[in-house]
């Protein structure tokens, strides 16, 4: 582990809560995740529920990979709602790791696996086992250098299936965001899609092992088998923002959300 990732291992979040909400942070100005109080397994920040937007390329992944873990939001959605779906998470702090409870993370059992570690060091271990893959590692200071090399990205390519797919959360203000765009694209040999969080920074990035295909017709007909009605209708708005951008920039040229555009540094 690098004298970096040690820092990360040993920085303190904190909780804000408000009559509705609980998220967690690690300074005032940005939110790591956020949870409804009511409605614990709500995927309540826009950008998680964009990067579920894996499932309409995949729909039942058998082994799912992710990188950070936060207050728990998209381990807590799958393991709710994708059944047949066994997860591992990997989360640096044990400070984190010790909030699992406040945010209603499910403790550690045949199909849920969360686990303290050094994600990048983690990912060196895996060889094309995992269908989806899921990198939210972000810290108060933005993405941590090592989960934005080309030898990480490298990895992460491996770490999948045939046809696998991983999303990256990114921060489109980040000075390094073209320069990662290009070595995801690098690493998994066709350039990823890219869709803008509607009203903050953060894109997700889709990236396949093979070709990213996308059934216009089907697949929210599909999804709704998969979905209880009051799981599924949230996600749409995020699921049209994929197709959308899906039909930019396979059909009309990638689509670049207007650079004036002011978008808050949110939902990290």
């Amino acid at each position: 582990m690098s004298d970096h990732f040690k820092s990360l291992s040993q920085a303190m979040p904190f909780l804000l809560e408000t009559e509705d909400s609980r998220s967690l942070h690690f300074n005032y100005l940005k939110t790591q995740s956020q949870m409804y109080i009511n409605m614990p397994d709500m995927l309540s920040l826009e950008y998680t529920r964009l990067m579920m937007g894996f499932m309409l390329f995949q729909r039942h992944p058998q082994r799912m990979l992710m990188i950070g873990l936060g207050g728990g939001s998209l381990a807590k959605f799958c393991y709710r709602n994708l059944i047949n779906s066994a997860i591992t998470v990997v989360e640096i702090n044990p400070a984190v790791i010790e909030l699992r409870d406040i945010f209603n993370i499910p403790p550690n059992d045949e199909r849920l696996s969360v686990v303290l570690g050094d994600g990048a060091e983690f990912m060196q271990t895996i060889d094309g086992s995992f269908n989806t893959l899921l990198v939210d590692g972000y810290t108060a200071d933005g993405i941590p250098p090592e989960l934005s090399t080309q030898s990480f990205f490298d990895d992460c390519a491996r770490a999948l299936s045939p046809n696998g797919i991983a999303v990256f959360n990114f921060d489109n203000y980040d000075p390094n965001y073209n320069a990662n765009v290009e070595k995801i694209g690098e690493s998994f040999g066709n350039f990823p899609l890219q869709v803008s969080a509607s009203k903050c920074a953060n894109v997700a990035i889709f990236a396949c092992k093979g070709d990213l295909k996308l059934d216009h017709a089907t697949c929210i007909t599909a999804l709704s088998l998969d979905l209880k009605p009051n799981v599924l209708a949230p996600m749409l708005p995020a699921f049209n923002r994929i197709r959308l951008s899906y039909k930019m920039q396979h059909g009309y040229g990638i689509y670049q959300w207007p650079s004036d555009t002011k978008k808050p540094a949110c939902g990290y």
